[in-house]
């Protein structure tokens, strides 16, 4: 009689993965955060937006609010509008297991699947089950334009 227990197809294909990753960075990224938001220059879309390229039109931006708009590669970003003369954007995929968050209002960007709740100043958790913020996409204002930076 077999005792041992079975090993699921993602333990061993993680388990795969980590053994043949060969620069530490991948690791690293693989692993958990601490849970503080990553930097404004990031861009999580793993696409060739270019700089400048237009995302939203700023008065479709109210600002204490923000829009879901579809980024380079069809990605989804969410743009959060802090101020008269600010914005910012993540990636709009939950770090808690995927969903599409919503749009943010009231300064919170919450996730309609489990309720996660991220500030829209920084990305980070205001509340879980997400344990890392949401990862920050560069933009900036041009003119009437939200564009990448």
């Amino acid at each position: 009689m077999n005792t041992e227990s079975p090993v699921s197809r993602r333990t061993a294909l993680c388990g795969i993965v980590v053994a043949l990753a060969v620069p530490s960075g991948f690791v690293t990224a693989c692993s958990s955060s601490s849970g503080s938001a990553p930097t404004q220059g990031s861009n999580p879309t793993g696409s060739t937006g270019k700089p400048g390229t237009a995302l939203v039109a700023l008065a479709d931006v109210p600002e204490g609010g923000g829009a879901l708009v579809d980024g380079p590669g069809g990605k989804k970003i969410v743009v959060a509008r802090i101020s008269a003369a600010e914005v910012k954007a993540y990636d709009a995929t939950c770090t808690h297991q995927g969903s599409t968050v919503a749009e943010p209002s009231g300064g919170t960007i919450t996730c309609p699947s489990h309720g996660s709740q991220f500030g829209a100043a920084d990305g980070a958790v205001k509340k879980g089950p997400a344990t890392t913020g949401l990862r920050a996409v560069a933009v900036r204002i041009d003119g009437d334009q939200v564009v990448l930076a």
